[in-house]
């Protein structure tokens, strides 16, 4: 009698349960592959972040340029020379 009991108990445990125990199950088999995802997703860089970082990259490139250009106009006013307009300096590239 007492054996019947058990082991009804235990076969009607997971659906009782509502499917944690399965639920759980899932859960621990699929973490690695979870993990596995995540630390790709860490060390790739998708075509958003490669356009923002080459982006960020031109800006100070030519934000570098035209302090460059602004510094040779000053020094070229301060020295009075003729050849002011042909800066050959810094050009912002890829």
């Amino acid at each position: 009698m007492i054996r019947k009991t058990l082991l009804a108990t235990t076969l009607l445990l997971p659906v009782l349960s509502g499917g944690c125990v399965a639920k759980a199950a899932f859960d621990v088999v699929t973490l690695p592959v979870k993990a596995a995802g995540k630390a790709v997703d860490w060390t790739t860089t998708s075509q958003s972040e490669a356009d923002r970082n080459y982006g960020k990259k031109m800006r100070k490139a030519e934000e570098r340029e035209g302090a460059e250009r602004k510094q040779w106009e000053k020094e070229c006013r301060q020295h009075k020379r003729n050849d002011c307009d042909r800066y050959e300096g810094y050009r912002a590239r890829d």
